[in-house]
């Protein structure tokens, strides 16, 4: 017979305690079958792309980003003032080193030249005279026929002729390189990169506020490209002058020009704290243009036939999964040289090794895989 405690039926406590042990088993069943479903979800086929393992050239690059410079650049502008008379040639034209490119009005100084000339011919008249007048004066001296005096006069006279025909003939000379100076000419082959100026304009070189861009015209040669980058200390031990560099126009996709280094400053920037560094990029073809972006690119070390992975392959530096069976496997791995693209592999891995390049990242060792597709790189 059934009695109370305290007040409490024994049959109410009694069932309490049996609600609470079904409870208990209830809850303790959904979660073995949570569990179970959790490891059925982990242990899924994961879709993966995979790469295989070949041995290859890898290099080691430096990269940069520049804006293409002409290797030769010049503005024409006579030495003299004058009003431009002509000019031959427009923007765009190939001219070649000597060609006429434009001209002042030389009238004037084609008039002057003759005038020059003129009292040239008068200056040697005279000198000629004044010699002949002094060897007449040293053989009177001689013979003390003239007195002293007479022959210093002559001697004076012969000295003022001949200072008198230096003086002409430099009066030739400045017109005749007034004239000169007057045609304008190409100092070497190029291409005419702008048009200053027009016929009829006056032009004066010695004027205040002349720029760069001044002149009549302006003359590129870019059959090679000049590029400017600055390396960080880090890097400038790897570069040197004569080391040999690629370009990459960003204008012009696919297409490799080769060039080498032509200056590396021994001194870094006060500011920046990195070395100005040159190279000299060959154009035959006059693809590349000044003004454009490229990016330089310099091969520091590389190495032959060595086993490499895409860099997306590699995981915190140190692991890569890879596909053996139907499962991923965790491969520890030592690295060497790097790109942008790929990673020297120098232990861990064997040729033909399907390396996971998608699907890789939060993939646990072990977990089923299925292969979508192998990729190139």
């Amino acid at each position: 017979m059934l009695k109370k405690v305290e007040g409490i039926p024994v049959i109410l406590i009694l069932s309490g305690l049996l609600l609470l042990t079904f409870s208990a088993c209830q809850t303790g069943s959904e979660d073995r079958n949570a569990l179970n479903n959790q490891t059925q979800i982990e242990l899924r086929p994961v879709q993966v792309k995979v790469y295989k393992v070949t041995g290859q050239r890898i290099a080691e690059k430096l990269t940069y980003t520049a804006v293409l410079e002409a290797w030769k650049k010049q503005v024409i502008t006579p030495d003299i003032s004058g009003k431009i008379a002509r000019i031959y040639v427009n923007e765009g034209d190939r001219v070649r080193a000597g060609q006429l490119l434009a001209e002042l009005d030389t009238r004037a100084i084609r008039l002057q030249l003759e005038q020059a000339e003129a009292a040239l011919a008068a200056a040697k008249a005279n000198l000629e005279d004044a010699r002949k007048n002094m060897e007449r004066m040293e053989r009177l001296f001689q013979e003390k026929a003239v007195s002293e005096q007479q022959y210093e006069k002559a001697r004076l006279g012969l000295e003022a002729a001949q200072a008198q025909k230096d003086q002409a003939e430099a009066a030739v000379n400045l017109a005749k390189h007034n004239l000169d100076v007057s045609l304008m000419k190409a100092p070497f082959d190029g291409v005419i990169a702008s048009k200053n100026a027009e016929e009829g304009d006056v032009i004066n070189p010695m004027m205040a506020g002349m720029s760069a861009s001044s002149g009549v015209l302006s003359l590129a040669n870019y059959s090679r490209i000049k590029v400017k980058f600055d390396v960080a200390p880090e890097d400038i031990q790897k570069i040197s002058r004569g080391q040999k560099v690629y370009l990459e126009g960003y204008d012009l996709p696919g297409q490799r020009f080769e060039g080498q280094i032509s200056v590396v400053n021994s001194a870094a920037d006060l500011q920046t704290k990195k070395f100005r560094v040159e190279a000299l990029i060959n154009n035959p073809d006059l693809q590349l243009k000044p003004g454009m972006f490229g990016q330089v690119i310099i091969e520091v070390k590389s190495k032959e036939n060595v086993l490499v992975v895409p860099l997306k392959a590699l995981l915190e530096n140190s692991y890569v999964m890879v596909v053996e069976g139907d499962k991923a496997v965790r491969k520890n791995v030592t690295t060497g040289l790097k790109n942008k693209d790929l990673i020297e592999i120098i232990s861990g891995l064997n040729e033909n090794d399907l390396v996971i390049v998608e699907g890789n990242f939060g993939l646990p060792d072990g977990n089923p895989v299925e292969i979508q597709n192998e990729v190139a790189k």
